[in-house]
């Protein structure tokens, strides 16, 4: 038994040696050329996968690891193998690895692609590789077949690549075209954790209109922020002179006095919502999505959740599925102190809604990726993790945090007494529908966003 632990932690710490994970490499050891997707320049969201044109895969038919997470599949990154023979440190000469023999319809795919100005995606130990397909030139259609890799690298890791597109031949229905690729490995004195630093934009806060937009919304919120306080502060203000006046007047006369403005409401504002449980299931996925936010930035800032495909994506997940029990809490405790009494209908309703939307969005979007064969189609098997991780984990977590809103914080604890009839509302103005009030507020978040954009 002894024998048999020892020699599968062998095999486990063999196959992390091989992961570009790892990101460290041997002399000659194997680096894979990950192909991903292609597509039009001008149109960055139509992506196919890289093999949907007529290329041809390289001499190599197998690989020591394959990869790929849920985040990656959700966001349609579709790692297909080059069959590049490249090893680490190992130069490679110009080398022919396939070739194609055009047919009408090859022919007609390659023209459309170089028409459309389409360009391609790689990927070498989870650096990002762009390459265009072809150019127009004098009404003319061109193909480039010769890849040109520049490897940079520092002591046992990769810090740098680039390519180097060469080798045009004119597309004609006929020709045969054969494709070849070169690896040159440099020395690099790029450190390891700066190695994506030039596909950041450090001059982003040199441009004024960042500047000016960052000092706009800065401005906005502080007049918000004073004009509500001086509203507020002027009616306390009255309120305050009112309660020195009426000093010398007893409890039951002072309780008996007629109130004005605001205040005339103070016995329906605690009132239960009239569909308290979509009330409740909006208010607890609101704190789980503020909580998920906030977290989400916080490991942005103390990790660098962009130098690995689909991080971010998988740690809003993870994180999301987490802190569950934040939305149970918060709706159902709410929930109890409206006096609702389906509690699992609220528990259902809070835990499935947002990820109902989003991924019923997803899946009308993804039945037309299907349809057009785009690479940003999700997997079957794909929807079913999800599936399963709203059913195995969302819903107990969600559970838990319900049972312990109801029992902890279920009680009513409201600062005043409310009226047994509801308070006649008089008929409000035009202006204040709520269908004027929704557009009129989200003018001012619509115009910093503008501004930004």
């Amino acid at each position: 038994m002894n024998l048999l632990c020892k020699i599968i932690v062998a095999c486990l710490i063999t196959g992390a040696l091989t992961d570009e994970h790892d990101h460290i490499y041997e002399d000659n050891e194997e680096v894979v050329l990950w192909m991903n997707t292609v597509g039009p320049y001008h149109n960055r969201q139509e992506t196919y996968a890289y093999f949907s044109l007529p290329f041809c895969v390289g001499s190599k038919e197998t690989i020591s690891h394959y990869h790929e997470t849920l985040s990656e599949a959700l966001q349609g990154v579709e790692l297909e193998f080059s069959g590049l023979d490249i090893e680490f440190k190992a130069d490679v000469p110009k080398t022919q690895y396939c070739g194609v023999q055009l047919n009408d319809e090859k022919y007609k795919a390659f023209v459309y692609a170089v028409k459309n100005h389409y360009w391609y995606q790689m990927y070498i130990d989870d650096l990002p590789i762009w390459g265009i397909v072809g150019e127009v030139t004098d009404s003319n259609y061109y193909i480039w077949t010769h890849k040109k890799f520049e490897i940079g690298y520092n002591g046992k890791q990769i810090v740098d690549v680039n390519i180097t597109s060469e080798d045009k031949v004119l597309l004609t229905p006929t020709a045969k075209l054969t494709f070849t690729y070169e690896v040159i490995w440099k020395r690099s004195d790029v450190k390891f954790e700066d190695r994506f630093d030039k596909y950041l934009d450090p001059n982003f806060f040199q441009h004024r209109i960042h500047w000016f937009s960052i000092f706009n919304s800065f401005m906005m919120v502080i007049f918000l922020v004073g004009l509500v306080s001086m509203i507020l502060m002027r009616t306390l203000r009255k309120d305050y002179a009112r309660y020195s006046k009426d000093e010398d007047m007893d409890d039951m006369e002072r309780d008996l006095g007629d109130e004005y403005g605001w205040k005339q409401v103070h016995g329906d504002v605690f009132r239960p919502a009239s569909h308290a449980l979509l009330f409740s299931a909006l208010i607890g996925a609101g704190h789980q999505l503020t909580t998920v936010v906030f977290c989400v930035i916080i490991f942005a800032i103390l990790g660098d959740l962009y130098t690995e495909r689909g991080s971010l994506l998988s740690t809003t997940i993870f994180v999301y599925a987490a802190t569950s029990p934040v939305n149970g809490y918060f709706g159902g405790s709410l929930y109890a102190r409206m006096g609702g009494k389906i509690w699992i209908r609220q528990m259902l309703v809070s835990a499935f809604m947002l990820p109902a939307l989003v991924c019923g969005t997803a899946f009308c979007i993804n039945f037309i990726a299907i349809y057009y064969h785009a690479s940003r189609a999700i997997p079957f098997g794909t929807m079913v993790a999800v599936t399963c991780i709203c059913l195995f984990v969302i819903l107990p977590l969600t559970l838990v945090g319900t049972v312990l809103g109801r029992n902890l914080a279920g009680q009513p604890d409201y600062p005043c007494r409310i009226n047994a009839v509801p308070r006649p509302i008089p008929e409000k103005k035009w202006f204040m529908e709520p269908g004027v009030i929704i557009l009129l507020g989200g003018v001012l978040p619509f115009a910093s966003i503008f501004i930004e954009m």
